[in-house]
């Protein structure tokens, strides 16, 4: 299997334009804007729904904080938030944007050379165990478990395929696991995984991504009217929500492709 190359990792995030789409992976498809703010907001009230119960007297810990959504929607609910963010870009901007929450502490970071202190009461990825390799995520969580509160929580949300591992290679590199990889990793860090849970928001938008790429393949450039297409495209799964997982599955074709997931972790013992 291919590995990661952590220097092109690096090297595209650190080009990445900060954009409401963009740490979504939803940009260049003709999206508006009002795109990725739906989808924090659809996936807000899940991770709400699955992190209630959670001590918020406590801390969260907020890995690969990216422009600092999650450590805004955290810093309203629980007592403190650390937010780690390694790419420059994103983490000037997670900067700006928790700047009005000093219960918010920001740090530009590599998550593998961050060293916890204290305890805390949620331990949050939103979509970075993608970009390490499978030994340095069981690393980090080997690291981090001993730091977690009697009846904390660890919450990932990590893109996810059906079959096998998948690693993407050229300029921008990711790893892309099964739920039953995910699980495999979990269990062998000690944790139980108490909720698995499809990311819904997430798999009818990449429904919308991967018709506009197709389409993209098969029309000459000058007809491919990508804004007008990815417009189009948003509107009608806007408009026809969950039922647009079940049409493609009804006609027997595997979209799409990639989907993501919840995984709800507790710490042995």
């Amino acid at each position: 299997m291919t590995e990661l190359d952590y220097a092109t990792v690096q090297r595209y995030w650190n080009a990445a334009k900060p954009s409401i789409l963009s740490p979504y992976m939803m940009d260049g498809f003709g999206f508006p804007a009002g795109a990725g703010r739906f989808r924090f907001r659809a996936e807000s009230k899940i991770v709400q729904r699955l992190i209630a119960g959670t001590n918020t007297n406590g801390t969260v810990l907020d890995l690969g904080s990216g422009m600092g959504y999650w450590a805004e929607l955290f810093s309203r609910q629980f007592a403190n938030v650390v937010a780690i963010e390694a790419c420059l870009p994103l983490f000037q901007e997670l900067s700006r944007q928790c700047a009005p929450y000093p219960n918010v502490k920001t740090l530009h970071a590599e998550v593998s050379e961050f060293e916890p202190e204290g305890v805390y009461s949620l331990m949050f990825f939103g979509g970075m165990l993608m970009y390490l390799k499978t030994e340095d995520v069981i690393s980090l969580l080997l690291k981090l478990i001993p730091f977690l509160e009697a009846g904390g929580m660890i919450l990932c949300r990590e893109t996810t395929v059906r079959g096998e591992t998948v690693t993407r290679e050229g300029e921008y590199q990711a790893v892309y696991r099964s739920v039953a990889s995910y699980s495999r990793i979990f269990e062998e860090c000690g944790l139980t995984v108490s909720t698995t849970e499809l990311n819904i928001p997430y798999a009818v938008l990449q429904i919308g991504c991967e018709s506009v790429r197709k389409w993209k393949e098969i029309m000459p450039k000058l007809l491919q009217l990508t804004p007008v297409v990815g417009r189009l495209a948003y509107l009608a799964l806007r408009l026809s929500g969950p039922l647009a997982l079940r049409v493609p599955e009804a006609l027997g074709f595997r979209i799409p492709r990639l989907t993501n997931h919840f995984f709800v972790l507790r710490a042995a013992g």
